[in-house]
């Protein structure tokens, strides 16, 4: 019997500009770390060889969008880019109206702002740190629905994004439907590791909703990696398009916030997109006050059209297929060096699992804040955590939060980084592995009000 190999791919681009990287001693990655208080967001990104913090706002653009920027209109009023953008949206996206902003928690600061009231409850799958704390501002409180699958690094479920519907009837059922103005959606999931959503869970969310009178708003951040996955993964969309399945999924809402900074390519941007008119009418006299115009919303011309084009070259499954398969490939290479991350292997980064790499550590130790520094120290590689810290803490109690999850993110740029950047970060992270007992916790010496993960600072344990 004869075997067949599979034979290998490659990015579906050329490389056409290049930034020169500079790698550092450990001597000077200890200092600078110390002077950052342990926190990778407090480093400067001079000092940082491989950046993996995040895939917000750093990726590479084309030359297509490239060429776009220099047809900005910058007017105030009525940028012809404006108009572009929201024809983009409504072809893709399929809603009916677009409001532009600065990046997506100005979207997400709009839609809490109109839609929720003091005392309101507002259920989605997993928490996201800026979405849950707009939500808290206005007055209401975030409830975590997703499936219980979500909380377990090591569930295979393939789409552990999914919403449980009993836990979502059960809240309804407790505080009253117009005490929920609407059901928050992610898709993919960031803090459950990237995990997608199913479109048929999708759809039953929707109809459990429209009994109720329960809007859904889509955080469509990375709506087009969760339409990759439902095409991978999904019986009976293997044949679909991307760009099929995302309307698909949008259909199933009513709006969505969106950070433009992900899936379509751009370094700034995102809009709030809806259906209702009344909502939309508010958003717009809203982003006035907290944004700029309704036709720019913070946002320079130039970035507009990036952000159009990046739409029409984001849902091209050659894309997608590349952006996910980098991610893929450093993911088993992990997994086959005993690695523990967090499985199946999700859409924009790798999240190694902590609590099993360092399980000699307490929780309030902070393993994924010290796995994230260990790492920079090893190699100048910069990640983030994703547990304890950025989970924060109850605004009741005044009490941390405990996630089941205490991860370290390894996110990876849209188009930035090659083969062997990614060959390079699989063996620093095995470096660290080989000396994880040696490796003492870390204690928090400053905590910010909000959002404590981009400014808290640490030291090490004695």
């Amino acid at each position: 019997m004869q075997t067949v190999s599979r034979r290998s791919w490659a990015e579906p681009f050329k490389i056409k500009v290049v930034e020169p990287l500079k790698m550092t001693t450990r001597e000077h990655r200890e200092r600078v770390l110390t002077e950052a208080g342990f926190n990778t967001f407090l480093l400067r990104s001079e000092d940082v060889y491989i950046d993996l913090l995040t895939d917000s706002g750093t990726n590479a653009m084309s030359d297509n969008q490239w060429a776009g920027m220099m047809l900005g209109d910058e007017a105030y009023a009525g940028s012809r880019n404006f108009y572009n953008l929201e024809e983009k949206v409504r072809q893709y996206y399929g809603y009916k109206h677009l409001v532009p902003t600065h990046q997506g928690r100005g979207a997400e600061n709009l839609i809490s702002r109109i839609l929720i009231k003091p005392g309101d409850f507002i259920p989605g799958n997993m928490y996201f740190t800026t979405t849950r704390l707009h939500q808290e501002l206005a007055g209401g409180t975030f409830v975590d629905v997703i499936i219980d699958e979500a909380h377990d690094p090591a569930s295979p479920h393939p789409f552990k994004g999914n919403v449980n519907l009993q836990k979502l009837a059960d809240l309804v059922q407790r505080v009253g439907a117009a005490k929920v103005p609407y059901v928050s959606v992610a898709a993919t999931v960031n803090m459950a590791g990237g995990q997608p959503i199913a479109l048929e869970n999708l759809r039953q969310v929707r109809a459990f909703c429209a009994r109720q009178g329960i809007r859904v708003i889509l955080d469509a951040t990375r709506a087009l990696e969760n339409a990759y996955f439902i095409k991978e993964r999904e019986p009976g969309y293997a044949d679909r398009t991307l760009a099929e399945i995302l309307k698909e999924m949008c259909a199933c809402t009513d709006g969505c916030t969106m950070s433009g900074k992900k899936d379509l390519l751009v370094n700034i941007g995102g809009f709030l997109a809806v259906n209702d008119d009344a909502v939309f009418e508010e958003a717009r006299n809203l982003v006035v006050v907290y944004e700029g115009l309704h036709t720019y919303g913070g946002l320079a011309g130039r970035d507009l059209e990036a952000m159009a084009r990046g739409i029409e070259e984001a849902v091209q499954y050659d894309h997608m297929r590349a952006r996910i398969g980098q991610i893929y490939y450093v993911g088993e290479r992990l997994q086959a060096l005993g690695i523990p991350i967090v499985q199946p292997i999700g859409g924009h980064a790798i999240f190694v699992d902590a609590k099993r790499f360092l399980p000699h550590l307490r929780q309030l130790e902070f393993p994924a804040q010290t796995l994230a520094a260990e790492l920079y120290l090893e190699s100048g590689i910069r990640a983030m955590e994703r547990g304890i810290v950025s989970a924060g803490r109850s605004k009741e109690t005044g009490d941390h939060y405990y996630p089941k999850l205490e991860l370290v993110r390894l996110t990876f740029p849209r188009r930035v980084y090659t083969q062997a950047h990614c060959d390079v970060t699989v063996e620093s992270i095995q470096a660290v592995h080989e000396v994880r007992g040696a490796i003492k916790g870390l204690k928090m010496i400053y905590e910010p009000k909000y959002l404590r993960f981009f400014q808290a600072r640490f030291e090490h344990l004695p």
